[in-house]
């Protein structure tokens, strides 16, 4: 099938890396990368964005402006000149049906490949109603993937970024108090990859030969037990650690006391441990033997201990 022309929706914390090494495989395939940003963002004067906005301008992408929020019809008539699509537009949109929207225009449109944001946990062993009421757009998208043959699609499980293990809004690691605080129990695992091992295996497996298509495709940089992240940073840090555990009724209680709260509907769906891990050993990288990030490595790369870790 032809890849020639590759339309990437969004430049973000995750669009960016696969635009990177998208556009660094393309040069080998002779294939174009268009990336599809708001007008508003390729003219931006904020630092951070310019700065971003300049990087891809020094790739050699093509920059096509555009709003994801138009009509149906406008986006139809965009989609319909590439080959394929990878869409990085995250959940910034919220639910409301925008997946739903994207994937219908890009259908409609006859892209012949689609990587739609399913970027994440394994929404179908999670099942419908869950409390991250997002989850059941994302079958949605692919109940209407399924039901048709005319674009090929393929779908990448990534589990949880690597350093959402390490935020504090995640309530799982806290440094400063010396605490690892599990999500269900210690012994719940979770696999996580890092935005810049997605990007790279994004674009590996768009590039495969032969050709990924109507798959699932499983990546990990790591799976790692609540407990086993416990012992990586003690190891790391020098310090002993406090093990505690947010179990199922506080997780339950936190969302019923704040049900619109994007965290505690993670932090409920982690604690779970459904639909959130796999083994390592089964994923496209570990198979391939493609390197990949692991918590620790993660962790002693971007964590200062020495400044960290107050005795």
């Amino acid at each position: 099938m032809e890849n020639k022309s590759v339309l990437i929706l969004g430049a973000g914390e995750l669009g960016l890396p696969v635009i990177r090494n998208m556009a660094k495989k393309a040069k080998n395939y002779n294939t174009s990368i268009t990336v599809l940003l708001r007008q508003s963002t390729i003219d931006t004067e904020q630092v951070e964005k310019k700065k971003d906005v300049d990087e891809l301008k020094a790739m050699e992408v093509t920059l096509l402006a555009a709003d994801l929020t138009a009509p149906s019809s406008e986006l139809v008539s965009i989609f319909k000149n590439y080959d394929a699509i990878v869409s990085c537009t995250g959940y910034a949109t919220g639910a409301g049906g925008f997946q739903i929207k994207l994937a219908n225009a890009v259908l409609e449109a006859g892209v012949k490949r689609y990587f739609p944001w399913q970027f994440g946990v394994d929404f179908e062993i999670i099942g419908r109603g869950s409390a991250q009421d997002l989850f059941d757009e994302q079958l949605d998208v692919r109940e209407i993937l399924r039901a048709q043959t005319g674009t090929k699609w393929v779908v990448i499980s990534t589990g949880l970024f690597t350093s959402y293990l390490f935020q504090p809004f995640f309530g799982v690691v806290d440094v400063d108090k010396k605490v690892v605080n599990a999500l269900g129990s210690l012994d719940t695992a979770v696999t996580v990859t890092t935005p810049d091992d997605i990007g790279m295996l994004t674009a590996e497996i768009f590039f495969e030969k032969p050709e990924i298509e109507n798959s699932i495709v499983y990546i990990a940089g790591d799976t790692i037990t609540y407990g086993q992240l416990g012992d990586v940073i003690e190891s790391l840090s020098g310090q002993k650690f406090e093990r505690t555990v947010s179990d199922l009724d506080e997780l339950a209680k936190d969302l019923k006391n704040d049900p619109t709260n994007f965290v505690y509907k993670y932090r409920s769906i982690f604690g779970e441990g459904r639909g959130v891990s796999w083994d390592y050993n089964t994923s496209f990288n570990a198979k391939k033997g493609i390197r990949t990030t692991s918590a620790k490595e993660w962790a002693e790369k971007n964590i200062d201990w020495s400044e960290s870790i107050k005795i």
